[in-house]
C-alpha cells in the first residue's frame, strides 16, 4: 500500500479533511492531534449512519475526540434510498443519530451516494430528486447538506455542478470535469497513512469554506497537548504482559466474527477501551491462555490492547484467521472504487490483494478477495 504524505498543496488556503468510520476502529484524541500538528489536517468527517438500521458505534467518540484535537467536525450518511420517501426517512434517521452522537449544529451532514441501489438502476433525474429530498430534510436538524460521490457517478448518475459536492475524482480530470477545483471538496487519496494510526484513510482537500464556516475550531493543540492526550486519552493503555504469564509470540491477523471488547489487560475485569465491531481486522503479536479465555495482544500506538478470541480450549470462537478470505462476485456496473468503498478498503488495496491495479478491467462474474 502506498504511503502518501499530506501537505502536498503549497497553497496554504487549502485545508485537508480526513473521513473516518467504524472501519478505522477507535481513534483517540492523540491520533487526531498528530494528524493536525504533524500533517496539517484541520477537518474531519465522521460516518454517522447507513440506511435506516445502522448507526456507527464510533461516531460519538470520533466527534468528541476530533473536537478535542481542534478539528472542524462534520458527518456523512451512507445512503441506500431508491425513492423520495426513503430518502426522507433516511435523512430523519441520520439527523437523529447525528444529534445523539453530538455532531454540532451548523456542521455538514452529507449524503454518501454510491450504493448498489443507485448503481445502474436509477435514472439521473431520480437520483437528483432523491438527493434533493434528503438534503432538504437534513437541514431541519440544523445541519448543512452536501453530496459525496465518485467522479464517474457525478458525471453520469446525478447533477453536481458549481461550488457544490464532495467528489472522489480518480483520475483528477474525468469527462472534462475538474473535480479538484470545481466543488466544495475533492478526495485525492483513499489510502493515506499517518505516523501513529493504523490503516489507510480517505483524505480530501477543501476548495470552499462550506465544511468549516458553520462551526468554530477553537482548540489549538501543541506537541505538548499531543503528549498529554497520549497519556490521558480514552484509549490509554500502557500495560505489559505479566512476567509470570506464559505469553507466546504470535504475529497473526484476525477478522472478528462478532463484536469483541478491547481491554487494557488480558482479563475480563480489565477496563474496556472500545468495542471492536464484527468485521474488524486485528493484527496481534502475542497470545496466552488464562482465566478461562484465549487472549491476544494488539500493539497500538501508545501501548497494547487485549481481546479474547475464544474459550480456554484454544478454539477461535470469536475470530477467523486472516488466512481465510471473503469473496465478492463482480456485478454489472461495478467499479474498483465502488466495491472498495462498500467493503471499507481503498481501491488500491482491493486491487493489490487481487494481484491487479486499478487500471485493470473487472468483469461481471469475476470473484475478488475483499477480506
Amino acid at each position: 500500500m502506498a504511503v502518501l504524505f499530506l501537505g502536498m498543496n503549497a497553497n496554504a488556503a487549502r485545508i485537508d479533511m480526513v473521513d473516518v468510520s467504524n472501519n478505522n476502529g477507535y481513534m483517540s484524541t492523540a491520533e487526531y492531534v498528530s494528524m493536525r500538528n504533524e500533517f496539517g489536517v484541520k477537518a474531519l468527517t465522521v460516518k454517522i449512519s447507513e440506511g435506516t438500521t445502522f448507526k456507527d458505534g464510533y461516531a460519538a467518540s470520533n466527534i468528541a475526540n476530533g473536537q478535542a484535537a481542534g478539528l472542524y467536525v462534520n458527518g456523512y450518511h451512507f445512503a441506500h434510498y431508491k425513492t423520495k420517501a426513503q430518502a426522507i426517512a433516511e435523512a430523519d434517521y441520520a439527523g437523529q443519530a447525528a444529534k445523539a452522537a453530538g455532531l454540532p449544529v451548523g456542521a455538514v451532514l452529507a449524503t454518501d451516494v454510491e450504493s448498489a441501489e443507485e448503481q445502474g438502476i436509477l435514472s439521473q433525474a431520480t437520483n437528483d430528486r432523491n438527493n434533493a429530498a434528503f438534503m432538504k430534510e437534513i437541514q431541519k436538524f440544523g445541519y448543512r447538506a452536501d453530496i459525496y460521490t465518485s467522479g464517474s457517478w457525478a458525471n453520469n448518475k446525478m447533477t453536481i455542478k458549481g461550488k457544490t459536492g464532495w467528489v472522489a475524482g480518480y483520475p483528477y480530470v474525468m469527462s472534462g470535469q475538474k473535480w479538484y477545483t470545481n466543488n466544495n471538496a475533492w478526495q485525492w487519496s483513499g489510502s493515506a497513512h499517518f505516523r501513529i494510526s493504523y490503516g489507510g484513510f480517505d483524505v480530501s482537500q477543501l476548495y470552499t469554506d462550506y465544511y468549516t464556516a458553520g462551526q468554530k475550531s477553537t482548540v489549538k493543540p501543541t506537541n505538548k497537548d499531543a503528549v498529554k492526550a497520549n497519556n490521558q486519552g480514552a484509549n490509554k493503555n500502557t500495560s505489559k504482559p505479566s512476567s509470570t504469564a506464559k505469553w507466546v509470540k504470535e504475529s497473526k491477523t484476525y477478522t472478528l466474527k462478532t463484536a469483541v471488547k478491547l481491554r487494557t489487560g488480558a482479563s475480563t475485569s480489565s477496563s474496556v477501551t472500545s468495542i471492536l465491531p464484527a468485521g474488524t481486522t486485528v493484527k496481534t503479536d502475542h497470545a496466552i491462555i488464562q482465566r478461562g479465555y484465549r487472549w491476544v495482544r494488539q500493539p497500538r500506538f501508545n501501548g497494547y490492547g487485549y481481546l479474547a478470541t475464544g474459550p480456554a480450549s484454544n478454539t477461535l470462537e470469536y475470530v477467523k484467521s486472516g488466512a481465510y478470505h471473503t469473496y465478492y462476485t463482480v456485478k454489472s456496473g461495478d467499479s474498483w472504487w465502488a466495491i472498495a468503498q462498500r467493503n471499507g478498503l481503498s481501491m488500491y488495496t482491493l486491487a493489490s490483494q487481487n494481484g491487479k491495479t486499478i487500471y485493470n478491467a473487472i468483469y461481471p462474474g469475476q470473484r475478488l478477495v475483499v477480506r
